[in-house]
């Protein structure tokens, strides 16, 4: 090797990691030996390590490693915006689908200027001489903090939060009132909660001088810190807001009201999951140590399997209660519960027990989902049952399945005094599991629920009737996603006619397109020649 001797190029490698792969650690030594100075004829026997310069050109080196992780991490879960926009278009009837992807689109936009005002404040400004374990008190609009890379990555997951409700409010919710909501919970809501959960001041933070009860809260990617809030968010819009018109009928059943495209719900689901590779892996912060590389690649594989195992769990529930049926849009589902489920406890339980997780979050979801049902509470997308109900089960699934060594990598413990219960865990970290899921879930629900309140009230919240009925598309933006206006539908006889005819058998005030409507094209074939 140019500029080391064997005795040089071993001991870097050993410095640097058996986990780099060979080409990788010896171009990094050749590098290094080089700055040295050295030649494989010289007589210095070691490489001094104290040389100033070598140890800058590493920080250099794995600083810059990390901040591209760090970076790449935040895109990824940026581009989940992408997903949860073409779920929620799939997920409801043609005529709402601009007025819901516009509010994916506003939570990116206003969630982005409200993180940056006050928001990243709020979660992490512990550097003056107000700071708390309940709230940050500086870092406003980034003042006097220049680590971009990290606020990049936790905006991404501020707009996750906020997206989230999007599809329980959907179809119903006026613009105005989603816009201010969406504000409120990434410039408020969500941020202080992060802070209790990841900042070294946060009062149940595993980072903190003296965690509570030696352990605090486990949640490595948000199982708490975004799905809960998003999921009760989202709970408690529906809740305020009501169920859609129609949705139930006078005693009570559920009127289904299925979404317009199975194929966007199955595109928005791959690009969330795969999107998920920047969500947990990501939130290690680093890769340039052996240890994070363990624990990044562990947390990529958890979360395979649990996505894996909880879109086979429901789709098999479903197809048991509905007697042979095979649901698409429940597989889907299934995944990203398994991927919710997962979230807390990536990083520091077994590939087997990520299985788990999946089968638990989908029984977790199927339960949620007829409660809500139960309870005349309409969630369009499920969003609440997904979000809220499995980010409870990911924090209690990982009080029995965290692994001491794994807590002690992850979170960087050189002891970890409690772990999983079924390790022989002392039941301390279950005690901060629980506290927390109380603590985050009367916070969200309290304070959206009256925040919603306030909204509904003042009639900020809920469309007019008729323009629920016409479809927001047309009473709120002036036009639909789909123009149609020249399609020909053909019937299965073979005679044809124009979507305009469609339209004018619809019922008055109640525009239907053809992707809402089949039974209109069913209802009109003994008319239309």
């Amino acid at each position: 090797m140019f500029g080391c001797n064997e005795q040089q190029s071993a001991q870097l490698v050993q410095l640097l990691g058996n986990s780099f792969e060979t080409n990788v650690s010896s171009s990094i030594t050749e590098i290094l030996c080089s700055l040295n100075n050295s030649t494989p004829e010289s007589s210095v026997p070691s490489i001094q390590i104290a040389d100033t310069e070598i140890y800058s050109q590493i920080s250099i080196l794995t600083g810059s490693l990390d901040t591209v992780f760090l970076l790449f991490s935040a895109y990824l879960v940026f581009i989940m915006q992408c997903g949860f926009a073409m779920l929620c278009a799939g997920s409801v009837r043609s005529k709402n689908t601009m007025n819901i992807l516009l509010k994916n689109v506003i939570d990116a936009c206003a969630g982005a200027i409200a993180y940056y005002c006050i928001g990243f404040g709020v979660a992490y400004g512990n550097h003056s001489e107000y700071k708390n374990a309940f709230i940050g008190t500086d870092y406003f609009a980034l003042a006097n903090y220049d680590n971009f890379s990290m606020f990049l990555f936790q905006y991404a997951f501020a707009a996750t939060a906020a997206t989230i409700v999007s599809g329980s409010v959907a179809e119903r919710c006026a613009f105005e009132g989603y816009l201010f909501y969406s504000i409120f919970l990434t410039a408020f809501a969500q941020p202080v909660v992060a802070h209790w959960v990841w900042d070294v001041e946060g009062w149940i933070s595993p980072f903190a001088q003296d965690p509570l009860w030696g352990s605090g809260l486990v949640d490595f990617s948000g199982c708490g810190a975004v799905h809960m809030v998003g999921g009760l968010a989202g709970l408690m819009g529906a809740w305020t807001l009501g169920p859609r018109t129609g949705r139930f009928d006078p005693a009570g059943v559920p009127v289904d009201m299925p979404g317009h495209s199975a194929p966007l719900v199955v595109s928005g689901t791959f690009i969330l999951w795969f999107g998920w590779y920047g969500f947990n892996p990501g939130s290690m912060f680093l890769i340039s140590t052996p240890t994070a590389v363990k624990v990044v690649s562990r947390a990529a594989v958890t979360t395979t399997l649990a996505g894996a195992s909880g879109g086979s769990s429901l789709l098999f529930i479903k197809w048991i209660t509905s007697k042979g049926k095979l649901d698409l849009v429940e597989a889907c589902n299934g995944a990203l519960v398994g991927l919710v489920g997962i979230t807390a406890g990536c990083s520091v339980v077994e590939p087997w027990a990520a299985i788990i997780a999946g089968i638990g979050a989908a029984v977790t979801f199927d339960l949620a989902c007829r409660a809500m049902m139960k309870l005349r509470i309409d969630d369009p997308l499920a969003a609440a049952p997904m979000h809220g109900a499995c980010g409870i089960w990911g924090l209690v699934f990982t009080a029995f399945f965290a692994k001491k060594e794994y807590l002690e990598q992850a979170y960087g413990w050189t002891n970890a005094e409690s772990y999983g219960i079924f390790y022989g865990g002392d039941g301390r970290l279950l005690a901060c599991q629980l506290v927390g899921v109380v603590a985050i879930a009367a916070w969200t629900c309290v304070l959206l629920g009256i925040f919603f309140k306030i909204l509904m009230v003042s009639g900020k919240l809920r469309v007019p009737l008729q323009d629920e009925l016409n479809g927001m598309d047309m009473s709120h933006h002036g036009g639909q996603a789909y123009n149609l206006e020249n399609v020909v539908i053909h019937n299965p006889a073979g005679s044809k006619y124009n979507v305009e005819l469609i339209s004018a058998k619809s019922k008055p005030g109640n525009s239907i397109s053809p992707l809402d409507g089949l039974e209109v094209v069913e209802e009109m074939q003994s008319t239309v020649t």
